[in-house]
């Protein structure tokens, strides 16, 4: 354990033992990373616990430098525990080099270990190291799904719990979410264009470009129409549509595509930071059946996703090349070098039809923890419809539905986004 100082805070390093299968807690373990954040002029206080549950799946938790954001909010009341969930950030490792040990079918069973339900059971063993006592949970996107979880199957370890675009869809299938998905992905393309009509022409130049040349990123993956239209990723955060803008603005370099403009494709494209994101988003809305490449499959019912529409490959057509956002293609396994090495292991997580449930709608129906959930009204990541039927669904549970944010409302909002649901928890809103 480890502490340092920055302006404002006081911050703990932790590490703790988990199981891999909590199913057998005596087989092999696991170290699960985690950072207390307090306020340097309450460290010593007695103070309520709040965990911090990242979006991803499969990214590490947020490296604060002092009292940023939420967090400001956040430490007027609590003791703050950012949780690296399993596999992620200064946590065990799960990626191409550390399971290079095992063949196709091992790795695809030690992944199903690092779903919501295990990063929940991760949580109990914490808390009852840390404190015993009940905490508070705050879960951005993913982070939120896993608080449903959390809701469901061990609600005698919260205090309350705050969801900021995070209500999942408690019985809906993949093919369901994304039906309902790609109408919103539709929705911002059409915004976008309409505030940026020239990106129309520009887009299209690249697509053009791409359909009739071999080109590769600065990592060796290949950029093709298709992975320059999942580019489009972006389009859900407050600032997505003028960062899509920024990109399209100058991409070439004489009649090539530039150097500038395909390391931004890089950055965008690669899963480097983040493997399990790619391997587990499919898998993290599965529940008793298979996905089967949903995001793939489904695109197909969606022709302003066909780049033919737009007049690429040959094909004369007039409509906006539009962009696709949160999807996992199974191309993107062949195309990103660190997880190529996993393609097998992917289709294996693909056909997989017995995953366990990950919500309890009895239990949620009889809920106890006071909570409340901020519902983005344009979400393109997380389907509103789905989210307040969920929000009906758990007892007590209070939503704000709000178009004055983004996805990324909880980390833009400078504290505003979480002073409410606090305070609607509380009763004083």
């Amino acid at each position: 354990m480890t502490s340092f100082r920055h302006s404002g805070t006081v911050l703990t390093d932790r590490f703790f033992a988990v199981p891999l299968d909590h199913q057998r807690p005596d087989g092999e373990q696991i170290e699960v990373f985690a950072r207390e954040v307090v306020a340097a002029d309450k460290a010593d206080a007695d103070l309520p616990w709040l965990l911090f549950l990242q979006g991803g799946p499969g990214f590490g938790a947020q490296r604060p430098v002092g009292r940023e954001a939420w967090l400001n909010r956040a430490l007027e009341d609590y003791r703050v525990l950012l949780l690296d969930q399993r596999g992620t950030g200064r946590s065990s490792p799960a990626n191409r080099k550390t399971l290079a040990r095992l063949g196709a079918q091992a790795q695809a069973d030690y992944l199903t270990h690092f779903r919501a339900d295990s990063i929940v059971l991760d949580a109990e063993l914490i808390r009852r190291e840390l404190t015993g006592d009940p905490w508070s949970v705050l879960g951005q996107s993913f982070g939120g799904m896993c608080a449903v979880t959390y809701l469901s199957f061990a609600p005698h370890g919260l205090r309350e719990a705050f969801i900021t675009g995070g209500l999942p869809a408690l019985t809906a299938t993949a093919d369901d979410i994304y039906r309902h998905t790609y109408r919103t992905v539709a929705a911002k393309n059409a915004a976008h264009y309409e505030r940026y009509p020239q990106d129309v022409a520009r887009a299209r130049l690249v697509a053009d470009y791409l359909d009739a040349h071999e080109v590769r990123l600065p990592d060796g993956a290949p950029l093709t129409v298709p992975a320059f239209q999942s580019a489009g990723a972006m389009l859900g955060g407050a600032d997505g549509s003028h960062a899509l803008h920024y990109l399209l603005e100058d991409p070439f370099a004489g009649d090539e595509l530039s150097d500038s403009f395909l390391y931004a494709m890089m950055d965008r494209l690669s899963f480097v930071q983040g493997p399990l994101y790619a391997l587990l988003h499919e898998p993290s809305y599965a529940q008793g059946c298979a996905t089967r490449w949903a995001a793939q499959r489904i695109r197909a019912e969606f022709a302003e996703f066909d780049p033919a529409a737009s007049g690429v490959s040959g094909i004369k057509g007039a409509a906006p090349l539009y962009f696709t956002g949160e999807m996992i293609y199974p191309w993107m396994i062949d195309a990103d070098p660190v997880l190529r090495p996993f393609r097998q292991a992917a289709d294996l997580l693909a056909e997989r039809d017995d995953w366990p449930p990950l919500y309890d709608p009895a239990r949620l129906a009889a809920n106890e923890v006071p909570a409340a959930a901020a519902v983005y009204y344009n979400d393109m990541y997380v389907d509103r419809e789905f989210s307040m039927q969920t929000a009906g669904a758990i007892r007590g549970l209070r939503p704000w539905v709000t178009s004055e944010y983004e996805h990324d409302g909880l980390r833009v909002s400078d504290g505003a986004v979480l002073d409410r649901l606090i305070g609607m928890v509380r009763g004083n809103i």
